[in-house]
């Protein structure tokens, strides 16, 4: 069984304006509750005991508004985007399922693991491009990197051309993989929770995650803070294969990694 909202005609300009909007609102306030109870609960706890961890400093008023009234603009990109799956589900466009008896159990976890590969492999090549085209940069990257210490607020913060680009590929890719609606809606939950973890500014994994022969594929603060700062390395989303495989990962990762989980 889908939601009954995504039984309705959303071709009718009206009610596609009226979900386009309730998306907008609904992703925008999801960025807020999630970035405000991260600061509060995550950041500002382990500032006080393990000063080691934070990566970033305290940012200034001025570009957290800046950055909530980007993601704003973006949220609205994203919730036109909601729609546009919506919309290539019923027209029966997209591989999204409801019946978990379509596909094993197992094919869950399965489907969500290589959705996120292939949105790594995309958004890995758009942020690498973004990067050496100068003009590409000036014109769109530049508004995402004006924040060189970065925070929870700097995760949605981008020009709404670069949020068209970074938000196409999610349902180009569930025309491809079959993928459960729950399936899609935890990744989208993961989305925000990696863009948030990435920009925060404060290292949130353990030491030993380094050492894990899965763990150490993921992408943290540390990691994305360099990218911040030295804008030509880890250029990577959730996972680390592609700039290992490509040879920009920062050489001052290790050492920045064991400065930032050392114990106090």
């Amino acid at each position: 069984m889908y939601p009954e909202f995504l039984n309705k005609d959303y071709t009718v300009s009206t009610e596609f304006i009226y979900l386009a909007i309730v998306l907008a609102v609904f992703v925008f306030g999801r960025y807020l509750i999630l970035s405000g109870l991260y600061q509060k609960l995550i950041y500002d706890r382990l500032s006080k005991v393990l000063s080691n961890r934070i990566i970033s400093p305290k940012y200034p008023r001025d570009q957290q508004i800046r950055e909530i009234m980007w993601s704003g603009i973006g949220s609205i990109i994203f919730g036109l985007m909601g729609v546009v799956m919506i919309m290539g589900w019923q027209k029966g466009y997209t591989q999204i399922y409801s019946d978990f008896s379509t596909y094993p159990l197992w094919y869950l976890p399965i489907s969500l693991v290589v959705g996120m590969v292939l949105h790594e492999t995309y958004y890995y090549w758009l942020h690498r491009w973004m990067h050496h085209s100068r003009g590409i940069y000036k014109l769109i990257h530049k508004v995402h990197h004006d924040s060189v210490s970065t925070s929870v607020w700097t995760s949605f913060s981008f020009h709404p051309l670069e949020s068209l680009l970074q938000a196409i590929i999610i349902p180009v890719i569930i025309m491809i993989i079959p993928m459960h609606w729950v399936v899609l809606l935890v990744w989208l939950i993961l989305m925000t929770l990696s863009a948030i973890i990435n920009h925060a500014g404060v290292e949130i994994f353990p030491k030993a995650w380094r050492d894990n022969a899965v763990m150490k594929w993921l992408i943290g603060s540390t990691h994305h803070d360099i990218h911040h700062r030295r804008f030509t390395k880890n250029f990577g989303l959730y996972f680390t294969f592609w700039d290992i495989w490509m040879g920009t990962e920062s050489h001052e990762f290790d050492q920045r990694w064991n400065k930032a989980t050392a114990k106090a």
